[in-house]
């Protein structure tokens, strides 16, 4: 953090103490992992996240991010900047982000909470692995984005007219994507919280984790949300009066231009079916990191015994097997929707997104995909996660991906399930069925 973020923080503490102990335990936090206070919790124990076979801190990335660092450097792309938004469009055309992702949050939950308000909220574009934060009126962009090896990475894009400036940006965003929230690891989050007419967070309410399976009616408690979704309330577009959020003007929300001054954005809207798929594909992310790094830890100390002449007995061979077999399930019950909220109003999105998160595919013999919505009863259409088809889920272990591919066929294919995936009846099993064998490399291998 640098001396004049810290100034910013600081008088911003001053001005709003409701939040002052939530953004100085933060900070506090913040400082203690730049001394490599870097551990996380998994069910296989402590992972010190900062040691083999993570050492996230020396670990070279290779990310969509990294990739495109390096491009800006070799001088093969160049981001344009334009005000009043500086290079967020070049940006976003570079790492093919869609502009229609757009979802705003108000809730003063970023690093930069000093520009952040209900009349300046921040604005988020992602892709299938990628995530960017901008504010109006501030030159620093937010980056964040799946890594095969760090399971999340973090960047700062500090943009002046004459260079766009990308660093990575580990620890001051560490102290919050790397706690209870992401699984102990690094990773995304939504938070629902409880904001106040500022903006600031009421600490003594609870905070939710949005994912598919969140109840609808707390979700996106800070932030926008435009699009009809029926009776359904959630908790976005509201603020805390009293001791309650005033929910009176929260729903069935089409647009934003009479909340505050749209101009500056690059759309006037944060689309519904947007923080859906955002809320699915950060908690989904996170089950991949989790999965992933409790195997590289098993299977690392099993060589480092090996590699000491240290025998490895039958008793810890089955438990590395179970452990497989177990992160393998979680993966499955994540990217098969096992928990997923079903919805009680059909959702109904009036911008670009859903259009454009459909069309890119892939897409089977019979017009089929994995992104094509539902929006009546459920997200998708057909419950796979189109995760499937990210680098992240290509890059996890070979015994673990092996695991997950031997159990999805299993469950796709058998005549009977386990009760875990009972939501998925035959019809819909053959479906999946034949859409992965058509448009899954790792799954279809799997049936040579």
């Amino acid at each position: 953090m640098t001396r004049n973020q810290s100034h910013d923080v600081g008088e911003f503490m001053t001005n709003h103490p409701s939040i002052k102990c939530l953004v100085a335990m933060a900070l506090t936090l913040r400082w203690s992992l730049s001394i490599g206070v870097l551990s996380a919790v998994s069910a296989q124990g402590l992972m010190d996240i900062e040691e083999p076979p993570f050492s996230y801190s020396d670990t070279v990335e290779d990310n969509r991010v990294s990739r495109l660092i390096a491009k800006i450097q070799s001088k093969e792309v160049r981001l344009d900047y334009s005000k009043p938004r500086g290079h967020l469009e070049s940006l976003l055309q570079a790492l093919d982000i869609p502009v229609s992702s757009q979802t705003l949050v108000f809730s003063k939950t970023s690093m930069q909470v000093q520009h952040i308000s209900r009349s300046n909220p921040r604005a988020i574009y992602f892709n299938d692995d990628t995530y960017v934060g901008w504010v109006r009126g501030s030159s620093l962009v937010e980056v964040s984005t799946a890594d095969s090896k760090l399971g999340a990475a973090f960047y700062t894009v500090d943009m002046k007219p004459w260079r766009a400036k990308m660093t990575r940006s580990d620890y001051d965003c560490l102290g919050c994507h790397a706690t209870s929230m992401t699984g102990g690891l690094p990773g995304h989050m939504m938070r629902s919280v409880s904001p106040f007419h500022d903006g600031g967070i009421n600490a003594q309410f609870p905070s939710h984790v949005t994912s598919d399976s969140s109840p609808f009616k707390e979700r996106w408690g800070g932030w926008y949300v435009t699009g009809n979704h029926g009776s359904m309330q959630h908790m976005g577009n509201a603020f805390l009066r009293g001791n309650a959020l005033d929910l009176r003007r929260s729903g069935n929300v089409m647009d934003l231009e009479d909340r505050f001054d749209t101009s500056g954005y690059l759309m006037p809207t944060s689309d519904i079916a947007a923080l859906m798929v955002l809320g699915h594909q950060t908690s989904v992310h996170n089950v991949f990191v989790k999965a992933d790094f409790t195997v590289r830890k098993l299977e690392y100390d099993r060589a480092q015994r090996l590699a000491k002449g240290l025998s490895v007995s039958e008793a810890d061979e089955a438990d590395l097997s179970m452990q497989n077999t177990h992160a393998a399930r979680q993966v499955l019950k994540a990217i098969l929707f096992c928990d997923e909220e079903p919805l009680q109003s059909p959702i109904d999105s009036a911008g670009e997104f859903v259009h454009e998160f459909e069309a890119r595919g892939p897409i089977d013999s019979k017009g089929r995909s994995l992104r094509q919505f539902d929006l009546q009863t459920r997200l998708f259409k057909y419950p796979c996660s189109f995760l499937v088809y990210t680098e992240a889920f290509d890059a996890l272990q070979p015994i673990l991906k092996t695991e997950i591919m031997s159990q999805l066929r299993a469950i796709l294919t058998g005549e009977t399930v386990p009760d875990d995936y009972s939501h998925l009846n035959a019809t819909t099993r053959a479906e999946l069925h034949e859409i992965l064998s058509e448009t899954l490399a790792g799954y279809r291998a799997g049936q040579d």
